[in-house]
């Protein structure tokens, strides 16, 4: 049988063999989300089984507190702010990146941390602070900026953190009394730097099958297909589907730098409040590179826009057509929560991979 007749056969196969099960499954990555509604994985799935996404995206659940610490300081006419891109258009408690730019600040885009140590290093008049989100996937190479500025001298260079580790996350959010799934799609990216060993404690802590999976359709299928066989057996494992990228131990080296570089602290996620040891702060050697208190900044409380759920749409409990504002006041072009802004946003991947006949 060929790889395309597989993809064919899988909606067909899952349909027959679990066609009464009744379950709810997360997916807790954006990739995975974008994968599942681009290839119309959510319509496919036998009728009583429920696809939903949890806190996966670093965009979406920052909270606009952070980048209203990130619009103050770009007003210093000293600073350049040095970002992802997917950061600019994410609303602030009164305006975003985007606009502060418009009105003159200085506010660069990058594709990796290590380019701000060369703005800093061809300003040295300026204060060049880059915004650091992120999960496990995205710290090492952050810290690896870190120990460079260090060893460079680089002084006039220093993060603001935002970074975000899942584990404490997934924890808070099973503890929920509003969330109920029954299996969970582990994050593939992230996978490989934390290890499958990293997410053992879902299926022997919480009973909570966890399979981890690659982003190609087929790959989401035989995700999909080994959760529906643990649920259906009654079973809660671990299972890692994705072996030819994400090994047992993961990416040792990548964990040693976050380990070095950073040390663990409490982070407030959208969706989720402030959740103890679930974000990554710069360890003391290296404080000085912590933009925090290099300017004595002092936590933001975040405002949320008006009417958007994004908060609820991150954790599960509400899906991107049950806002009011999706579609409507809130879309790709003009968007209003971090969910439609992000490329790997929940309300963004609904929205351009909705289906022409509900909407869905």
């Amino acid at each position: 049988m060929t790889r395309q007749a597989r993809v064919v056969d899988y909606p067909d196969k899952i349909r027959t063999l679990f066609a009464n099960l009744k379950c709810v499954l997360m997916e807790v990555c954006g990739t995975h989300t974008h994968g599942i509604r681009r290839a119309g994985i959510h319509q496919l799935l036998p009728p009583g089984v429920r696809l939903l996404s949890g806190p996966g995206c670093p965009v979406c659940v920052t909270g606009s507190g952070y980048i209203e610490q990130a619009v103050r300081l770009s007003r210093n006419p000293k600073v350049i702010i040095v970002t992802f891109g997917d950061l600019l258009r994410v609303p602030g408690n009164t305006l975003s990146l985007t606009q502060v730019r418009a009105e003159g600040s200085d506010i660069r885009v990058v594709y990796s941390p290590l380019d701000a140590l060369e703005i800093a290093q061809t300003n040295p008049e300026a204060e060049v602070i880059f915004l650091g989100i992120g999960f496990e996937t995205t710290a090492p190479v952050i810290a690896l900026a870190v120990k460079q500025a260090m060893q460079r001298k680089i002084r006039n260079f220093s993060i603001l953190p935002a970074f975000k580790v899942l584990k404490p996350a997934l924890e808070c959010l099973l503890k929920n009394p509003g969330v109920n799934i029954d299996g969970l799609i582990a994050p593939g990216h992230l996978s490989v730097i934390t290890g499958a060993g990293a997410f053992a404690f879902l299926a022997e802590r919480y009973r909570l099958p966890t399979v981890i999976t690659g982003f190609k359709p087929e790959e989401i299928w035989l995700g999909i297909a080994a959760l529906l066989q643990q649920i259906s057996k009654g079973r809660a494992e671990l299972e890692n589907k994705y072996e030819s990228v994400v090994t047992a131990e993961g990416n040792q080296r990548a964990q040693q730098l976050i380990k070095e570089v950073f040390e663990p602290e409490a982070a407030e996620w959208r969706g989720l409040g402030l959740v103890p040891d679930s974000g990554l702060g710069l360890a003391g050697p290296f404080w000085e590179f912590d933009s925090r208190k290099r300017f004595g900044l002092a936590e933001i409380v975040a405002v949320e826009p008006a009417g958007c759920r994004c908060g609820e749409i991150i954790i599960g409990k509400a899906s991107p057509e049950e806002c009011p504002l999706f579609g409507r006041d809130c879309t790709p072009e003009k968007p209003i929560g971090p969910c439609m802004v992000s490329a790997e946003g929940s309300c963004a991947a609904h929205f351009y991979y909705r289906s022409e006949v509900n909407g869905s």
